[in-house]
């Protein structure tokens, strides 16, 4: 065959692609699997387990920085000329914050 690909370099090619194909499809497969196991487990631990005592169930709180506010003041010097409003580093300006004792998921 003039100007086609060798008969050793292709079946080597083949068996290559067979080889990647069946590990990305193993791989596919055990991540399919941990994360519905994972799931599962989740949710039978939701039916038994008791809401956080911190965020009463939530999984959110009012913003401790800002006390809710979504702003904070600050000023760059340590003897503040002016102190501008900025927006707050913790919630982003949400007034809420993730609780920190159960992750946001509501439940110890």
């Amino acid at each position: 065959m003039m100007g086609g690909v060798p008969q050793p370099l292709r079946a080597m090619g083949a068996a290559t692609a067979v080889i990647l194909g069946g590990i990305f499809g193993l791989s596919l497969a055990s991540s399919v699997a941990v994360r519905a196991i994972r799931a599962a487990a989740d949710a039978k631990r939701k039916i038994v387990a008791l809401p956080c005592g911190v965020c009463r169930g939530k999984g959110f709180y009012i913003c401790k920085l800002c006390k809710g506010n979504s702003t904070i003041q600050w000023s760059p010097l340590y003897d503040p000329v002016a102190i501008n409003p900025c927006v707050c580093p913790t919630c982003d300006g949400n007034r809420v914050q993730k609780c920190l004792n159960c992750l946001g998921k509501g439940y110890d």
